[in-house]
């Protein structure tokens, strides 16, 4: 019997719906026939697609490596800002004040996570996008005219981080669903965006401040803002995008997650992680410049010194990741990173500034890499992978924030370094030990799988 038009408009939903019960949502759901057709179809790049290379794929990475170095970047530059503001603009504020800034700056960054990460996973990356690069390239602009501490709290810290706080869940939420046995090297290659920013800010401050002053130098590098930026926004196409306009905006807290034995681990073990990693980023040239480099040009280059070092280790150590899995290279991570940490007081002269510099910015800048790949290892659902990390970026926030104006309290006005690096050295060890942990549960869980 032939069927007419008229019919076959008939029978294509009934088909449809002899399936239902394997792959599609029912009526009883509360959800009609549209939504029905339609969310399968977002699903589907999910489990099928996984490129695992391709132009757009690494565009994707390229994309997400400049919101990096707009976001993570310009925390990892801020040692050289404190250094000048402690020295000139903001000379009659104490260390732990100005160290104030930068913690201000992660603290937006990462506690924006809870709320920016539902947000990305509701479909609305472009404007994230959009609202972040306008808020970094204004921070900047506004940064030149600052000439008193509340006005650098408003543009370099608040402004500037509550932009880079915008950028950064897309930055680490893009590449892992265009890869599958290439994600690890593909999160951490982007992530070198961080690394990049952090050695090319603080170079072209230190080169352009002294000759042009500094409200024209913090224009430029505004300038380089926005361009890199526009170059993302061209570029980037986050993948499963709507999914949650069909389903509705989930809570800002994935409850289940609270629930996971790994999750719980490497939360705690990520928050010590936070509470220490800026304190060398911050502090380290104004120790060189009374250990070992006093007056010497080169301490102001320390910074750069240390994030330049960081990009092979993300590099090296992000394959290593691919190879032997991420929990595992992540507990080698905190070891090392804990080892060199702990070194520091024995470096008195300008050779071992640069070494602990070039050591800590290698294993360091992996630790940063690393830590959203071992996240995603257990995240068994790409489609919460958004707010789980919004989660874990507020815990981080918090420890952010804290750890160093502890440090500089610690110093406080004796000038006497040991307690200012004991702490991270204690606070990374905690980090190591919970990381051991995580890698014994989740052996326990998954014996017969690489983790």
């Amino acid at each position: 019997m032939s069927i007419r038009p008229s019919e076959k408009r008939v029978d294509v939903p009934a088909n449809d719906s002899d399936r239902k019960d394997k792959d599609f949502p029912t009526d009883n759901d509360g959800l009609g026939a549209a939504p029905i057709v339609a969310a399968p179809r977002v699903n589907e790049p999910e489990a099928s697609e996984h490129v695992d290379g391709g132009l757009l794929a690494w565009l994707q990475v390229a994309g997400c490596c400049f919101l990096y170095w707009n976001s993570l970047g310009l925390i990892n530059a801020f040692g050289a800002f404190q250094t000048f503001y402690e020295t000139q603009l903001l000379r009659e504020e104490s260390a732990s004040a100005v160290s104030w800034i930068g913690s201000i700056q992660m603290f937006l960054l990462l506690a924006t996570g809870p709320i920016i990460g539902p947000l990305y996973d509701a479909g609305h990356c472009r404007l994230l996008l959009y609202i972040g690069a306008f808020l970094v390239v204004l921070g900047f602009m506004m940064t030149s005219l600052c000439t008193a501490y509340w006005q650098v709290i408003l543009a370099h810290a608040i402004c500037v981080g509550l932009g880079a706080g915008f950028l950064t869940i897309p930055a680490i939420a893009i590449v892992p669903p265009y890869f599958k046995t290439k994600r690890a090297q593909a999160m951490t290659t982007a992530s070198i965006g961080s690394c990049l920013g952090g050695t090319i800010y603080p170079l072209v401050f230190q080169e352009l401040q002294p000759r042009i002053g500094f409200p024209w130098t913090v224009r430029i590098l505004g300038f380089l803002s926005c361009a890199m930026c526009c170059f993302s926004l061209a570029v980037l196409r986050p993948r499963h995008r709507g999914q949650r306009r069909v389903q509705g905006v989930r809570s800002l807290v994935d409850r289940t997650a609270f629930k996971s034995a790994p999750y719980c681990l490497y939360s705690v073990g990520v928050f010590f992680s936070n509470l220490a990693w800026f304190v060398p980023v911050f502090y380290i040239q104004t120790y060189a410049l009374s250990h070992g480099l006093e007056g010497q040009p080169v301490a102001l280059y320390l910074v750069a010194i240390m994030n330049a070092a960081s990009i092979p280790g993300r590099i090296l150590l992000g394959i290593l990741s691919d190879r032997l899995g991420p929990v595992n290279t992540f507990v080698f991570i905190t070891a090392s990173t804990t080892i060199v940490v702990f070194s520091w007081p024995a470096v008195t002269t300008g050779a071992g500034n640069i070494s602990f510099s070039v050591f800590y910015g290698f294993f360091s800048g992996s630790l940063v890499a690393v830590a959203p790949v071992v996240l995603t290892s257990f995240t068994k659902d790409l489609k919460v992978l958004g707010t789980r990390v919004g989660m874990v970026q507020f815990l981080k926030s918090i420890a952010s924030l804290t750890g160093s104006p502890i440090a500089g309290a610690i110093l406080g006005e004796s000038r006497n370094y040991l307690g200012l690096q004991l702490f991270p050295g204690i606070s990374f060890t905690i980090t190591a030990a919970f990381m051991v942990a995580l890698r014994s549960v989740l052996a326990k869980k998954e014996a017969r799988t690489k983790i």
